[in-house]
């Protein structure tokens, strides 16, 4: 199917890497659903940015982790599709909304260890669960993992336990899905320079540092995963699903 009839939906797309994976399926000619949960700013710049470059999109407003927020998600995509005279269907769903901890193994609280499950793990599950519905035969499931899974680091172990499901998560829907010819993949970043990761890279001994993590001694831009998750979203991957595609640039390879 041409790109220009297929609609995607991104969650957490306001900022970041989310923000770069919805202004690329955009310019490959995808009506872009960009999800935020709070910065509504954030999001109509990043919208606006996609509609002056020539792309389609729409917004979508839903905090993630509490009741009701996968209901209220896909009420909005349903409201916004149906408001640009498309069907309720889409083609591809990207979960990369997440968020982070600042607490390591001996100081997270039981309430942050559930928050950090109920966005990063309960919220895509059920989204997916959900959505299924509108999902094309054919489409395409892309959920954004960490390196974290494959390099270990203790202070963020509540975070790292999280994407851990996630991928078996994944792995497990694409056995689940096949039948449908739907793909379902992670993407596993790095150390990526955004807004979120920009205290840790506030000094340039800071930067120094978390870029030599690569084989490539740069730190991770927001399109460079965007690349890897348009290529999973296209026609050209439609023979890889259950896949984890490491997107951390070498990370600690020779470690």
């Amino acid at each position: 199917m041409p790109s220009t009839n297929r609609t995607a939906l991104v969650t957490g797309a306001s900022r970041g890497i989310g923000r770069g994976i919805a202004l690329r399926l955009a310019q490959d000619g995808l009506l872009v659903g960009v999800h935020y949960g709070s910065n509504e700013v954030a999001a109509k710049q990043t919208l606006q940015d996609i509609e002056r470059a020539g792309g389609r999109g729409f917004l979508v407003h839903a905090e993630l982790g509490v009741p009701g927020d996968v209901e209220l998600l896909w009420a909005g995509v349903d409201a916004a599709l149906a408001e640009a005279g498309h069907g309720p269907e889409i083609d591809v769903l990207v979960n990369n909304a997440g968020i982070g901890s600042s607490n390591d193994f001996e100081t997270i609280t039981p309430g942050e260890f559930d928050r950090l499950f109920a966005v990063n793990v309960k919220a895509p599950f059920f989204i997916v669960r959900e959505g299924l519905g509108r999902l094309r035969d054919g489409g395409r499931i892309i959920n954004i993992s960490s390196g974290v899974t494959r390099i270990a680091f203790p202070r963020i172990m509540g975070y790292s336990l999280t994407k851990g499901a996630l991928e078996t998560f994944t792995h497990t829907l694409a056995l689940e899905l096949g039948p449908r010819g739907i793909t379902v993949n992670s993407v596993a970043p790095g150390i990526v320079e955004t807004d979120n990761t920009a205290p840790q890279l506030a000094t340039p001994e800071g930067k120094a540092g978390a870029a030599a993590f690569s084989v490539f001694n740069r730190l991770g831009q927001p399109d460079d995963i965007a690349d890897i998750v348009a290529f999973l979203a296209s026609d050209d991957a439609r023979w890889i699903t259950g896949h984890h595609v490491d997107a951390t640039g070498g990370s600690l390879l020779g470690v």
